[in-house]
């Protein structure tokens, strides 16, 4: 089945494959400086697909289930079966966004073979450096999926960028850093307004609005310039912002009806109820 087509700009849709259930201490950076009670917090894992009147992107590929069983994370919809239920072939992607080098966001680049893969450079060099082997950057990564890349680049697939780049029309990549030394957002136009799909430079709401870094980070004070850089983006632009693994993305948008209760949510492509609530 070929994947639904959709006038009046791009589609985004939000798709959670996977869960866990932790402290605020273990995803917000020192947590004991705020002078706060710690308590739970709840990580989401996402990946997204933008689809447009002539073509369908794929940004990042979530985790697989072994790098995520290794690390507690749960998996909750197998991103291969997301993307059937989408009605989307993996092997006719042509592009797929890789907005950094994490381990649930290149988990499943073996199913696009005939993608063009985009990515900062300074991204993919950081990550295929010996620097990357030290356990505070290795723990979030997976050196058989780092070869993926690398064979992308064997097989001329491998589109690196510095700054900003247009994948294709419409859509902008813009690196921000911070969070890795080449983490990218993603702007996308769609019939409901403009999105900005943050990934992780952005990974909750509550990230955003109160300064609280995520406890992963390569570049502390860029991560700092990203959140300002977004806040005023959204402020001047009238962007909907979606971080990268807040649940409070399933709640805020209308559920996906092409994926099952609670896997997804999409902004675009129909009337006005795809809004973000206030």
């Amino acid at each position: 089945m070929a994947p639904p087509k959709y006038d009046g700009g791009y589609r985004v849709v939000a798709v959670r494959v996977g869960t866990l259930a932790t402290e605020r201490s273990h995803v917000f950076l020192n947590y004991r400086l705020y002078g706060e009670d710690d308590g739970p917090a709840t990580v989401d894992y996402y990946f997204w697909v933008v689809q447009g009147p002539d073509t369908t992107i794929v940004v990042d590929t979530g985790f697989s289930e072994d790098a995520g069983r290794k690390r507690g994370r749960t998996l909750l919809l197998d991103p291969a079966e997301a993307l059937a239920q989408l009605g989307i072939d993996p092997e006719a992607i042509e592009d797929v966004i890789v907005t950094h080098g994490h381990y649930d966001h290149i988990g499943n680049l073996g199913l696009f073979p005939n993608a063009r893969i985009h990515m900062a450079e300074a991204e993919y060099r950081f990550w295929t450096s010996p620097t990357s082997g030290h356990i505070q950057f290795s723990f979030y990564s997976e050196e058989g999926e780092i070869d993926q890349l690398r064979l992308a680049e064997t097989e001329g697939r491998l589109k690196l960028f510095s700054g900003e780049t247009s994948p294709v029309p419409g859509i902008r990549l813009v690196e921000v850093g911070g969070h890795t030394p080449g983490q990218a957002i993603v702007y996308v136009p769609t019939s409901e307004g403009e999105v900005l799909t943050a990934s992780d430079a952005v990974h909750f709401y509550e990230e955003l609005e109160r300064d609280m870094p995520f406890t992963a980070v390569s570049d502390l004070p860029t991560m700092y310039d990203a959140f300002a850089f977004i806040r005023r983006e959204k402020q001047e632009r009238g962007l909907t912002v979606i971080p990268g693994h807040d649940p409070d993305v399933l709640t805020r948008f209308r559920a996906c009806p092409d994926l099952p209760a609670g896997a997804g949510v999409v902004i675009g492509g129909t009337p006005s109820t795809n809004k973000e609530t206030p």
